[in-house]
């Protein structure tokens, strides 16, 4: 059957009045995208420190990311102790800690290093790293509250049940890439997570690690060692007046490195790409 001309011309009409707007939509999208920009100076970077990995760099006032391997920078590993983000967010959500200020009491039993022997508060167990402390928090939370919280929290590609629950940030099958890092922290930055206003000032407060007259930097390392091998991170944000900076380096040892220096390489390296930008 044919279509009369009025017909025609009606339906003519709404398909040409609805394209500008379809258009305009996907352009935007297109626009919202981030731009991925290689840097060869982050690999020479890497390559003079004897590592291997990637540097991923995020300027939110630009949209754009830098890393020397965009590949790498969307491989999943263990979280280590970049975890204790999370941790500490589900800490204090749950009511396990107070407060940054509360004390993580010590049991008496020996630990790995003697900063670990003795009662420390959140921030100080954050910044020291204390495994125990944190195995003993998720304990405590236990184990349906993790699942829930981790679910809602988006963090990475965990897996853990009973058996695990106070290791699997160390040990086992979950995973995180340095995308996931960033997009977390920008959501920590931009107060988007899905906690309360308490628990978002504490955990900006607990991150801090270093803090002067050009920038704020609210970080943490991860090290977890599977078999001998060893894979390093450095993940968190730059605050340079009203503008953030979010990186996530993941890297592992190369040939002819000295693992003496694997503590304080992440964040050197890290620093001297910022520096590479002329951000800092």
């Amino acid at each position: 059957m044919k279509l009369s001309k009025m017909r025609l011309l009606i339906i003519l009409l709404l398909i040409f009045s609805c394209r500008p707007k379809e258009f305009e939509s996907l352009s935007s999208q297109i626009n919202d995208r981030p731009v991925e920009i290689t840097e060869i100076k982050f690999q020479t970077i890497l390559d003079s420190a004897a590592l291997n990995g990637s540097i991923l760099i995020f300027d939110e006032s630009t949209n754009q990311f830098h890393s020397n391997d965009f590949e790498w920078s969307n491989t999943g590993q263990l979280p280590a102790s970049t975890f204790k983000i999370p941790n500490s967010i589900i800490a204090l959500e749950t009511g396990v800690v107070d407060s940054d200020t509360s004390i993580l009491k010590w049991d008496g039993e020996p630990r790995r290093f003697e900063s670990w022997e003795e009662d420390m508060t959140l921030r100080e167990a954050f910044l020291r790293s204390c495994l125990p402390c944190y195995r003993e928090i998720a304990r405590t939370v236990g184990l349906e509250r993790m699942k829930e919280m981790t679910s809602k929290l988006e963090y990475g590609n965990l897996k853990f049940d009973s058996t695990n629950l106070d290791l699997f940030w160390v040990q086992g099958e979950s995973t995180i890439t340095p995308f996931e890092q960033i997009d977390f922290l920008r959501r920590i930055a931009n107060s988007d997570l899905a906690i309360s206003n308490r628990t978002d000032e504490f955990i900006k407060k607990i991150m801090i690690l270093e803090e002067n007259d050009s920038f704020t930097l609210r970080a943490k390392t991860g090290w977890s060692i599977v078999d001998d091998h060893d894979n390093g991170w450095f993940v968190g944000y730059l605050t340079i007046q009203d503008s953030n900076y979010f990186f996530a380096t993941n890297v592992e040892p190369g040939e002819g490195f000295d693992m003496d220096d694997f503590s304080r390489i992440r964040k050197e390296v890290t620093m001297a790409a910022f520096k590479a930008l002329e951000v800092i």
